[in-house]
This record gives C-alpha cells, sequence and structure tokens, in this order.
C-alpha cells in the first residue's frame, strides 16, 4: 500500500544519494500547476566542499529515488564539478 505524505512531513528531513553520502537538508519543494516540480535542498558544509561552494541544490522530482525517514535522491541529480586541465605553455606570464 502506498502511504502518501504531506509535504511539510518532508521538509527538514536528511537527504542523502543513492550511494549513502549525505547530501543536506531538504529545505523547500517547488510546485508547477499543483504537482511536484522540484525539490531544493541545502546542501551540508561537507557535501558543499565537493559541488563547488554551493548553500543549495534543485533536485528535479523524477531524480527522488524514495521518501520515508530519510530523503533519497539518484547521485546522478548532484552538479558534476569539473576539474579543467589547462596544458602547459598556455598561459602567458610577464
Amino acid at each position: 500500500m502506498v502511504r502518501v505524505k504531506k509535504i511539510s512531513e518532508v521538509l527538514g528531513k536528511p537527504s542523502y544519494t543513492d550511494a549513502g553520502d549525505y547530501v543536506g537538508e531538504v529545505e523547500e519543494v517547488n510546485l508547477v500547476e499543483n504537482k511536484i516540480d522540484g525539490w531544493r535542498i541545502r546542501v551540508s558544509g561537507g557535501m558543499s566542499g565537493l559541488l563547488g561552494g554551493v548553500r543549495g541544490i534543485i533536485v528535479p522530482h523524477q531524480f527522488v529515488k524514495s521518501i520515508g525517514d530519510v530523503f533519497i535522491i539518484s547521485k546522478t541529480a548532484l552538479p558534476v564539478r569539473e576539474e579543467v586541465e589547462i596544458p602547459q605553455g598556455t598561459i602567458e606570464t610577464e
């Protein structure tokens, strides 16, 4: 049987990726035409460094795996911080 949760019950829940990494807490829900479009998650300090210093992320609802005692999202929903490699000799120095 599917148990329906109220949005107010979900706000403040701890959020984890499906790989088990703690992301932060659910802060707000985005509604479009009375349907859930996405979730705003306040990123914890440790995860913030991995995501480029962001304070929060918006996770589209289709990336939510489960909502229960904790909020579980797909790891692919997290923005990837790309490392830019600069080839030798391309930066001019004076």
